[in-house]
């Protein structure tokens, strides 16, 4: 079992930075493409769980959102936010990862190293 689990988008850069970074240290980081697998509701609770930051955090509220005509004062509880990824994986802020029982946003970068290194 991995040490680590970061919930990746090759797309995005600061999800790309969260990969190179963990190939430098030495714990056992197992990725998950969450656009090709998405998680079901009962996954991003769980994930929201562990979250260190507030479960409105979890979503992106960029263009898309935007489009959706949705407001990010509808998302600010763990079930609406996960009903709401559950629907609209893209809207998943990235990169996530997740250690135990502990789980973080990698944003801003320097969030990243110190998670990784426990």
């Amino acid at each position: 079992m991995a040490d680590v689990t970061l919930f990746h988008n090759p797309n995005c850069s600061t999800s790309r930075f969260a990969l190179d970074e963990s190939t430098t240290t030495p714990v056992d980081v197992e990725v998950v493409q969450y656009l090709k697998a998405p998680l079901d509701r009962d996954q991003l609770l769980e994930l929201i769980d562990k979250l260190d930051d507030p479960a409105a955090d979890l979503v992106r509220k960029d263009g898309f959102f935007k489009d959706q005509g949705l407001d990010a004062d509808d998302y600010t509880t763990p079930e609406a936010v996960a009903d709401l990824l559950v629907e609209h994986p893209r809207l998943m802020q990235r990169p996530v990862l997740v250690r135990g029982d502990r789980a973080i946003i990698g944003r801003p970068k320097d969030r990243v190293a110190p998670f990784l290194a426990g």
